[in-house]
């Protein structure tokens, strides 16, 4: 059986790594292509080599641009990639653009796509993540959801033939690196200037074009941090620099500490060294409840459900409104509601694998 990964950004390749090594074990030829669509270092190297992927196979080099140049120009790219190597299965995860132009390019040339992480509904329109979700489970052959609420948004839509459930891989490395971190496999992450890791802090990142693209938005949020009464580390992706910048918005200041997006190892380590996680990221929003940290997203939605359960995660779209409540929220302790595991045991890659083959045409 061979196999084509498309990924491109930095959650994809964090899912990559459970899925690369349970291919390394077998006779299927896996091959990697990475889209380019997170160049920056920061987002894209340091997890080929903190996670141990194999390098890619195949490295388009897109870059950044609007949705419809960086889709198109991904799609261009991977046509004769695809005609090439012909595989059994077009593997596409998540969500991103790089997510819908690999499943564009496949079944225009008839190859069977397997979308990973199918099934997630923010039901927010106006989210590109969203459309990206809709289209490629709607387009692909196999739907390899990773919890039953994703199983049954499928149902809704007609999809339940072409729907299985494996789990989420995220859990799988998220628990295993978490194990190294508490063994003392990694060294301590680098934190922003200012934060002192022996002492309480609040982890934050903000990234999501709704929130960092509107000027009177974006600067209401990073107020709302700079006024908690605890340290905030803010792990500053290159879209929220590129915003504050062009809109002359200073973040490091009162309680906001600034540094740079962490490795995998390095994030994991952070979050289990915070008293808590302030968001707009799908991934981190469930890496905090799997860490067994509180979490507060500042959305008025999210695609895990299961993480709002018991108040490990809370939605916060407008602090603001919150008034002194805004402080007590972000900064509330753990609850103290056991956790079950709805997204599964840790074996997702594994059962990925083995329903490719199974299903392979």
């Amino acid at each position: 059986m061979k196999v084509v990964s498309i990924v491109g950004a930095r959650p994809q390749l964090v899912k990559l790594a459970p899925i690369a090594a349970a291919f390394a074990g077998g006779d299927s030829r896996h091959v990697i292509v990475h889209t380019g669509q997170h160049y920056d270092a920061d987002l894209s190297d340091v997890f080929f080599t903190g996670l141990g992927i194999p390098d890619p196979d195949v490295h388009l080099g897109v870059g950044s641009g609007s949705h419809g140049e960086q889709t198109g120009r991904i799609l261009a790219a991977l046509d004769p990639v695809l005609a090439t190597e012909r595989p059994d299965w077009v593997l596409v995860y998540g969500d991103t653009n790089s997510t819908l132009a690999g499943t564009l390019s496949a079944v225009k040339q008839h190859l069977p796509v397997a979308h990973l992480e199918a099934g997630l509904r923010s039901f927010n329109r106006r989210m590109p993540e969203e459309h990206n979700r809709v289209l490629t489970d709607h387009a692909a052959d196999l739907l390899l959801a990773p919890t039953a609420e994703a199983m049954r948004h499928l149902a809704a839509e007609g999809l339940a033939a072409r729907s299985t459930l494996v789990g989420d891989v995220m859990v799988d490395v998220c628990l295993r690196v978490r194990d190294a971190v508490l063994a003392g496999e990694h060294a301590r992450p680098a934190l922003p200037e200012g934060i002192d890791p022996d002492q309480p802090y609040l982890l934050a990142t903000l990234h999501r074009a709704e929130n960092t693209d509107d000027p009177a938005r974006l600067a209401a949020l990073v107020e709302a941090l700079v006024d908690l009464p605890v340290p905030v580390a803010l792990l500053a992706h290159p879209r929220l620099l590129a915003r504050a910048e062009e809109q002359g918005l200073k973040l490091a200041r009162g309680a906001l500490h600034v540094g740079r997006p962490l490795p995998y190892a390095g994030m994991v380590a952070a979050v289990l060294g915070s008293v808590g996680v302030v968001t707009d990221s799908g991934g981190l929003q469930k890496e905090a409840y799997l860490l067994g940290r509180p979490c507060t997203t500042l959305r008025t939605e999210t695609e895990w459900v299961e993480t709002l359960a018991d108040d490990w995660n809370r939605l916060v779209p407008d602090p603001g409104s919150l008034g002194a409540d805004w402080v007590t929220t972000a900064t509330r302790p753990a609850p103290d509601a056991p956790q079950g595991t709805p997204y599964g045991d840790g074996k997702a890659a594994v059962r990925v694998v083995e329903t490719l083959r199974e299903r392979r045409a």
